[in-house]
Parts: structure tokens; sequence; C-alpha cells
């Protein structure tokens, strides 16, 4: 599993999607969405702290063999990722907004950003981003869905309308 660097970030191609987990808590999870980025060709970027050490076995298994088909950039905290990203397309998950993923549209290189499994995205971020939150539809009475099926199900409707870009 290699890491590239955020500064390096701009001299590569443009991924079709990206991936953002924000300060991820749970390694099978990281690990699950690490291999649908892989299966789809999606730029996966994790903002530190993370709640595991990228060497976790737990980490390694769920991702299976393909670390070496999935981009990862490491971030130290999200104020540097928002800062890097201010012109781009970003959309963040979350329960606390009433637009729903379906409603906006997605482009090629966008990023799409998912919170800790126990808090989400710090409100004072969502607060600064409201017009790009979106959720996804569920029973009131439930908090959450797992944020590995949440990345996947927002990754295939961003590349669903994208045309499935170099996937068969």
């Amino acid at each position: 599993m290699a890491f590239i660097s955020p500064h390096r970030v701009a001299q590569l191609p443009e991924a079709p999607l990206n991936i953002v987990l924000v300060e991820p808590e749970i390694p099978q999870n990281t690990g699950n969405i690490a291999r649908t980025c892989a299966c789809v060709g999606a730029r996966l970027h994790l903002i530190e702290p993370l709640g595991f050490r990228p060497s976790e076995r737990n980490l390694k298994r769920a991702g299976l063999d393909y670390w070496d088909s999935v981009e990862i950039v490491m971030w130290p905290c999200v104020e540097e990722f928002l800062h890097a990203h201010q012109g781009n397309s970003m959309y963040f998950f979350t329960s606390h907004t009433t637009q729903l993923y379906t409603d906006v549209s997605y482009s090629a290189g966008d990023y799409l950003l998912f919170g800790r499994e126990s808090a989400g995205i710090s409100p004072n971020i969502l607060a600064a981003y409201e017009r790009a939150c979106v959720r996804l539809p569920m029973r009131h009475s439930l908090r959450s869905l797992n944020l590995s099926n949440a990345v996947a199900i927002a990754t295939f409707h961003a590349l669903h309308e994208l045309g499935f870009p170099n996937l068969e």
C-alpha cells in the first residue's frame, strides 16, 4: 500500500471521481472503500487523524489484493484538504440536510466527502459548505448507513451520471 503525497496529486491525471474520507475510524470500512475505488478507478483521499494504523491487518484484509490498484492520497488535516480544493466541485454527505444526492449533477473529477463513522463531518464544515451538502434518504428514526455502503451508493450513482467512464 503506497500513499501519494498531496503535493504530487497535481502531477497525476484527473481521476473520474475522488472519494474523500474525513478522519475515518474503522479499518474494515476504509479497506472496503479502497477496494471499491480500485474497481471503479476513483482516487481515495484519507484525511488524518485516522482511527487506525495504515498497516493494520483488518484494513489490508478488507482491501484484499486491490491495494496496488488504488491511488491513495493522505492529507494531514481537513483544513489543508479544503484549502487545496477551493476551486473543485465537492459534495458533503450528511444526514443534516434536505438535499438528496440525486438532486445534484456530478462531473468528472468531483470530490465526494464522507465523515467519521461516529460523528460525520464537523458541523462547522457543513455550515461553510451548506449548498454542497447532500444526503442519502433513509428512515427518519435511524442514524446512518454503514460508511462503506454509503460510499458505494454515492459512487455508483455519480459514475452512472458520468456514463461509467473506463468501466465495462
